[in-house]
């Protein structure tokens, strides 16, 4: 029961993870919690450690990338911040909307974050749309980073458990 559990935790942290949830967070608390109540279940502390790097690693380049990608397109600092800030808030106001609220929400909001900065600062609109531009794309990518770290998170605990590495 225990192992399916995991299972679950591990499909459902995939699910959420493109909804800006924190899916990532799901998986790693999902591991270590099977790591402590089935001691021989294959899964050893430093495997727990590894997820949790690689969900803090993923973390910190999404708000990196989102960021960098904003700064790059002709955005100001404060525009990269307002594209974080507005991502999020982004995915929260669009939690009410059923299925793709939240990950719709998150890539608004990171264009209109950076955006509303860059008008703010007097640029002009088309310097502020293309700097909420890089903004957005920033975003799609930082998505994809994470995705793909919660994939790698499920195949190595998959993986710790089919062959007992007890990493």
């Amino acid at each position: 029961m225990a192992l399916f559990l995991l299972l679950l935790a591990l499909a459902a942290g995939l699910v959420l993870i493109p909804f800006g949830l924190p899916g990532l967070w799901l998986m790693a608390g999902a591991t270590a919690l099977y790591a402590w109540l089935v001691p021989a279940g294959g899964i050893g502390w430093w495997t727990v450690g590894i997820v949790g790097a690689i969900a803090l690693a993923a973390e910190v380049a999404e708000w990196v990338v989102t960021a960098r990608a904003t700064r790059q397109s002709g955005g100001s600092s404060r525009g990269a911040w307002w594209a974080l800030f507005g991502s999020m808030a982004g995915a929260v106001l669009g939690v009410p909307v059923p299925v793709l609220g939240s990950l719709i929400g998150a890539f608004v909001g990171a264009f209109a974050g950076a955006w509303l900065a860059e008008m703010s600062l007097g640029r002009a609109a088309a310097a502020a749309t293309k700097a909420a531009t890089g903004a957005l794309l920033g975003r799609v990518l930082a998505v994809a980073i994470k995705i793909g770290a919660g994939v790698a998170i499920a195949a190595l605990v998959v993986g710790a458990i089919v062959f007992h590495a007890s990493l």
